[in-house]
């Protein structure tokens, strides 16, 4: 009935299909999901069927259309970013699907096959996934769920650093660090939205090329050009007064040379190194500027649950109203049982904007 790839993956010939899903009806209480034995490549992710979760009082049950990924799934995959005590080992930062099951005491008025997306601590690489329902969002009617799903954590996430900590004003210069990634297209028009003006760093010509697209006023090439001067330039000396920062320790020296007198540095990821050498204090002290780090997966239900209420106040109307201001931006998209090549596209850096997975197939998936 299937066949077990040297990855770990099933393989679904179209032969196969329809026995497989029939036969697997019988098994009400089980699910598809990838699972990670041991730490290491995207081979390691293995595709299998595990128990369906149950959702708990004041929890939802999802069923699951699409996930994405983001840059924590591959630290996880490593064994390097473990889920919090007492969340799923599965992979998968958020999904949207519709509503399946309702736990007791579920007060927000979800109902069975509300088209629904959520940001969660792990478990969206499944087919079903229960979350708060504190952390469920109703989808924009003009978007599909494939594009729901890569909403969730980048847009939550730069919203956010941009409002929670940053606490950005209208007509402030934000500098956005990988400007074509998920978190980047999302900060991009985030700061438009609320009055700011973005400019961003990337990796090619065609990433800057998209990143002004949605609103960049301007972009610098991190591989070819020094983006501290590029900020010098278009401020006027006087410098970013927000910087976004995924980066880390190679970029430190140009962060703190373009940031503004008293602007904020917020630090979300380290993907260019955690250990630096010269004399940060000393140059962060002079422009009396402020260094901030954030996560969001670690942060309690409280905060999230806050977090994805201003969202859902202040952000999402603007995906679905008249001038439709806001979009997802998606890169490519894949199977579940491609994972595996979803993990090593992510990992070659060349993907902009968001990559999603498609859990049920196309040809099911009609919402």
């Amino acid at each position: 009935m299937h066949h077990i790839l040297q990855t770990g993956r099933f393989l679904l010939r179209s032969t196969d299909q329809t026995t497989w899903h029939k036969s697997c009806s019988s098994f009400a209480k089980m699910m598809r999901a990838v699972c990670v034995d041991v730490p290491g490549g995207p081979e390691n992710l293995l595709l299998r069927t595990v128990p369906r979760p149950q959702p708990k009082d004041g929890e939802v049950l999802i069923k699951v259309h699409a996930t994405a990924l983001n840059r924590a799934d591959l630290l996880q995959r490593r064994g390097l970013y473990p889920a919090p005590p007492g969340e799923s080992d599965i992979i998968g930062l958020e999904v949207a699907g519709t509503v399946d099951t309702l736990g007791a005491e579920v007060k927000r008025g979800w109902k069975p096959d509300d088209r629904v997306m959520a940001l969660l601590c792990g478990g969206g690489y499944a087919e079903y996934v229960a979350v708060p329902e504190e952390l469920l969002m109703p989808v924009p009617s003009n978007l599909t769920l494939c594009q729901a799903a890569a909403i969730p954590e980048a847009w939550l996430t730069a919203f956010q650093l941009l409002v929670l900590i940053a606490q950005v004003k209208e007509g402030e210069v934000v500098l956005a660090h990988a400007g074509a990634s998920g978190v980047g297209t999302a900060a991009v028009q985030l700061v438009r939205l609320f009055g700011a003006v973005p400019v961003v760093t990337a990796g090619s010509p065609e990433k800057l090329r998209m990143a002004k697209e949605l609103g960049a006023a301007a972009g610098f090439d991190y591989k070819t050009e020094s983006f501290a001067q590029g900020v010098h330039d278009f401020t006027g000396g006087k410098g970013a007064d927000v910087i976004l920062d995924c980066i880390g320790g190679k970029n430190w020296e140009q962060n703190v040379s373009c940031l503004a007198t008293d602007g904020r540095w917020v630090l979300y990821g380290t993907m260019g190194g955690r250990t630096i050498e010269g004399d940060l204090l000393g140059k962060l002290l002079s422009k009396r500027g402020h260094l901030l780090a954030s996560l969001l997966r670690s942060r309690s239900l409280q905060y999230k649950a806050e977090l994805v209420e201003a969202f859902s106040r202040r952000v999402l109307p603007h995906f679905s109203d008249a001038a439709a201001s806001l979009r997802p931006v998606i890169d490519s998209t894949f199977s579940l049982v491609d994972i595996a090549e979803a993990h090593r596209h992510m990992e070659a850096n060349k993907n902009m904007g968001k990559i999603i997975i498609n859990v049920i197939p196309q040809n099911q998936d009609t919402q």
